[in-house]
């Protein structure tokens, strides 16, 4: 089977952009990965592609060019990116093609994610009551983690302090401004522990990845990065996830970590070898688990981690390098897909002020998608 390089990336930038669709910013994302591969949409043999809010993916081709190719629309939550970048990742190494493409992209409405329970298999009483607003979910689940491993309230403003700031290093960011932590503290609160600047908003952006065979990639650039491996995985019995309408007195793990484990026997990596992480930051505490569930550190270690300042961009291990969804906002599309296209740019050197110092070599991905799925990545140079 085909090792698989990613050699073009593509950006729409994230945020609010009136009078430009979520189509029309995924047909700019796939034009600037074109241009950055230095190939034309007649290139590409095929594609996949997803949005939650703005229109089938595969609809891009009556702008991009109706080539006949194969293009396969990808549908699952947050981690829909992520998705489509393993469909894309998996197509090449069967070796059915050589060289094709993954995309997402979303326009959402402003105000909070309007999720529907019975596309979840829930009854619609589970909304009614209120159960499906996820601040109230991600709430409680960090409370009962603050609880058990003693993480303060002080280091959930850490997450996003870290997050504005690296935003503000970002010109493709949503939020580009810092914002101190006490101010991160002492604003509103939304679901205790967490404030309004602890959570990420419902935006807009796109991104686009051109990925090809490993032995064909320096006919397209002269910094390929390598896809080394790919996972994804669905909740374990037990796993305490978002959109559960209970929760087993036997526990069990998160997806997140069987998806990770999957990805770094793949690689035939360990943590150790791991220069830039981009982790799923839905609000802060979400990075919080997600350091431990990825293997990174042990449950408990992330107060010492922050407060030492480990995962800041010249910290041992640099996380969310861009600002993550608390800077960027979240087009559900488009997440799983901005963790790699910013970690391609750290790996070649190109991310600005925001480049992460020693030349890294190795970087990891997770996202996670309700009503739990996460998908996790490994690409190095």
């Amino acid at each position: 089977m085909s090792d698989v390089a990613i050699v073009g990336i593509g950006i729409h930038p994230f945020g609010r952009t009136e009078g430009v669709t979520g189509l029309q910013q995924g047909v700019h994302a796939a034009k600037d990965a074109l241009g950055d591969a230095e190939i034309d949409w007649n290139d590409i043999q095929f594609a996949y592609g997803g949005s939650s809010a703005a229109g089938n993916a595969d609809s891009m081709v009556a702008e991009l060019g109706l080539t006949g190719i194969p293009f396969m629309n990808v549908a699952n939550a947050c981690a829909t990116g992520g998705s489509a970048l393993i469909s894309a990742y998996t197509t090449i190494k069967s070796g059915q093609f050589d060289i094709g493409m993954a995309v997402g992209f979303d326009k959402h409405p402003r105000g909070a994610f309007n999720a529907d329970p019975e596309n979840v298999g829930l009854e619609r009483w589970y909304g009614e009551t209120g159960l499906m607003l996820t601040t109230q979910f991600f709430a409680m689940k960090i409370q009962r983690y603050m609880h058990d491993y003693g993480i303060s309230s002080d280091t959930l403003a850490l997450v996003a302090e870290k997050a504005f700031r690296n935003g503000s290093l970002n010109p493709n960011a949503w939020r580009r401004e810092p914002v101190a932590k006490d101010f991160i503290l002492n604003s509103m609160m939304v679901s205790d522990p967490l404030t309004k600047y602890m959570f990420c908003s419902p935006a807009e952006g796109a991104i686009a990845l051109v990925l090809c065979r490993a032995e064909d990639a320096a006919k397209y650039t002269s910094k390929p990065v390598f896809l080394k491996a790919a996972a994804i995985r669905t909740r374990p019995f037990g796993s305490f996830e978002v959109f559960s309408p209970s929760l087993e007195i036997e526990r069990g793990p998160s997806p997140t970590v069987a998806a990770s484990e999957a990805t770094f026997e793949m690689a035939g990596m360990t943590h150790a070898d791991i220069d830039v992480a981009q982790l799923q930051d839905t609000e802060s505490g979400a990075e919080i688990m997600h350091m431990s569930e990825n293997g990174f550190c042990k449950d408990g270690d992330q107060e010492k981690l922050l407060h030492d300042g480990d995962t800041n961009i010249d910290g041992k291990l640099p996380v969310n390098t861009d600002g993550g969804c608390i800077a960027n906002g979240e087009p559900v599309g488009a997440s799983g897909l901005r963790q790699v296209y910013e970690n391609v740019l750290q790996l070649r050197g190109r991310a600005g002020k925001r480049q992460v110092p020693g030349d890294p070599k190795a970087a990891y991905s997770h996202v996670y998608g309700a009503p739990g799925l996460s998908a996790c990545t490994i690409i190095t140079n």
